[in-house]
């Protein structure tokens, strides 16, 4: 079981979300308030670095994104998500998360290894 599987299996109908290519989900500068999963398509996330240069990431299906908004408070968007394809997501908002992690702990390991594999995946192509 992954991150993604675990806010399914607590998604209410009405939490999945489609969104056509080129739509924003959020900008840079937003006020945060959910993370997403990615069941279907794939998502862009862009980010300007420290030096003014332009990153960027593509989430795939299966992964998840933007959980930092769950866990600072007064979080702001660091990047801005647009969908690179047709896409449906999932939202998970505060208080499910709070309740993810208090039943299901594993939950908790589990984000964190999404995000490190993402993180590990960034590393290895800037390097290249």
């Amino acid at each position: 079981m992954n991150a993604l599987d675990t806010m399914r299996a607590l998604a209410a109908k009405g939490e999945s979300r489609t969104f056509n290519a080129s739509d924003v989900i959020f900008s840079a500068g937003d006020s945060g308030s959910s993370m997403f999963g990615v069941l279907e398509g794939s998502v862009r996330l862009n980010w300007l670095t420290e030096k003014g240069l332009e990153g960027y990431e593509v989430i795939e299906a299966g992964h998840v994104f933007g959980a930092g908004a769950l866990v600072t408070p007064d979080h702001r968007r660091l990047g801005t998500a647009v969908a690179e394809t047709s896409c449906r997501l999932i939202e998970m908002n505060r208080e499910k998360f709070l309740f993810a992690v208090q039943e299901a702990p594993m939950f908790a390991i589990e984000l964190l290894a999404s995000v490190d594999e993402r993180l590990r995946d960034l590393k290895l192509k800037a390097h290249t």
